[in-house]
């Protein structure tokens, strides 16, 4: 029989995963989005419209149009200082990540568009090498790729709809090392992976040929991850326990209202966003056996609470079309941190953020486009008093640039 356990230690690794967006989520996947800090809803004219605001795909060029994307992005290291000890004192390694992503769109058929996106809407990582820093979070990863087939109708010369499949495939790696003063060490290393399906769905009104207005859903899906765990320790005697087991961890629902309006050769959109990350309420995990020591029964044996808040965006984009060639863009936003001080840790020390970005476009003939764009990503300051964390987390800040590749045919 399953004994139902909680990861205290590691699984609160395993459902944390960037720390340079607003809990594990990553909003930016293509080269406008950069340029325009994620205001890319109503706004979306593109092949991206595939993924941002499917019903945007009713509004765009009448021939199939792809873009195939590459981010680099660089997290920085964050420091932690204790106010207990400088000896529970800190640094997370900086981290390097590189993310393709594709967008496709067909021409109009009958008023239907068909569209596909394959991006990575959740995910990364962060590494302690200190003692006290990496008992919570030595290493971990967590990859999510979301395969997202879509349709629109267009009613009328105002209206259009559209919805779509998702097809999630998550992956996670982890490994845990604590030892305290007495010399007791408690390991653990696990993976796992799954696949899982959601849905999405979007509209967007034209009351002028100058104004779109667009609601966009992505549903909340639970990533119930399967694999291996090795787990042991060295008191009162070695022991080292190998068994398979499972964890659920959602990809939470997004809701997102956008506003845009063109000025002639300037266009401004206006996004707001909530992810509802209190689906995150807390962490427990199932053990294909049961615990059978009493130093692991003691660390993992009651849930983890996470009681993570649902949390708000304020986005805004501008793109100015300089000439028949040269787009440029630029964009601002504000990013709410999901994370109450209870339970903030070393696997996320996540923070409200402040986003800049800019970016530009240039058409090399009537069927090409190449794109690049930056966004600095710059967290606040954090401090917390639980049960462990008892400091102040500085330095965390996220760089990506991402260059794209546009063709029409």
């Amino acid at each position: 029989m399953k004994k139902k356990i909680s990861v205290v230690v590691l699984s609160s690794i395993l459902m944390s995963g960037s720390a340079w967006a607003a809990g594990y989520r990553i909003p930016e996947q293509s080269t406008d989005s950069v340029a325009k800090a994620g205001a890319n809803v109503a706004s979306s004219t593109r092949a991206d419209s595939s993924y941002y605001n499917p019903a945007n795909m009713a509004w765009t060029k009448d021939s199939w149009q792809t873009e195939v994307d590459l981010s680099y992005i660089y997290l920085a290291s964050v420091t932690y200082t204790d106010r207990r000890t400088p000896l529970y004192n800190g640094e997370s390694r900086s981290e390097e990540f590189l993310l393709p992503t594709l967008f496709l769109v067909s021409p109009n058929m009958n008023n239907f568009r068909f569209g596909l996106s394959i991006t990575s809407p959740f995910g990364l990582a962060k590494r302690w090498d200190q003692v006290y820093p990496r008992s919570y979070a030595q290493i971990y990863s967590l990859k999510v790729h979301d395969i997202n087939p879509t349709v629109s109708y267009q009613i009328g010369d105002k209206f259009s709809v559209a919805g779509g499949v998702r097809m999630l495939y998550g992956s996670a790696e982890v490994s845990n090392y604590a030892v305290n003063r007495d010399g007791l060490l408690v390991t653990r290393a696990m993976d796992g992976d799954t696949i899982e399906w959601g849905w999405n769905l979007a509209a967007s009104v034209k009351p002028t040929e100058d104004m779109n207005i667009s609601v966009s859903y992505r549903s909340n899906v639970d990533l119930d991850l399967e694999g291996d765990a090795v787990m042991g320790t060295n008191k009162p005697s070695t022991f080292v326990l190998s068994t398979g087991g499972s964890v659920s961890i959602p990809a939470p629902a997004v809701l997102a209202v956008s506003f845009a309006y063109s000025f002639d050769k300037v266009t401004v959109d206006l996004t707001w966003d909530r992810t509802f990350w209190s689906e995150y309420d807390n962490i427990s995990f199932d053990y294909d056996l049961p615990l059978m020591h009493p130093v692991l029964e003691q660390v993992y044996g009651t849930p983890l609470p996470k009681n993570w808040d649902d949390s708000n965006a304020y986005r805004i984009g501008v793109d100015y079309r300089l000439n028949d060639a040269v787009t440029l863009m630029a964009g601002f936003a504000y990013d709410e941190t999901p994370i109450p001080d209870a339970t903030l840790g070393f696997e996320l020390p996540g923070s409200d953020a402040y986003l800049y970005s800019l970016g530009g476009r240039y058409k090399l003939n009537d069927t090409m486009e190449v794109g690049i764009s930056y966004l600095y990503d710059y967290k606040t300051d954090r401090s917390a008093a639980n049960t462990t964390v008892q400091g102040e987390f500085t330095d965390s800040a996220a760089h990506l640039l991402t260059i794209g590749f546009s063709y029409d045919f």
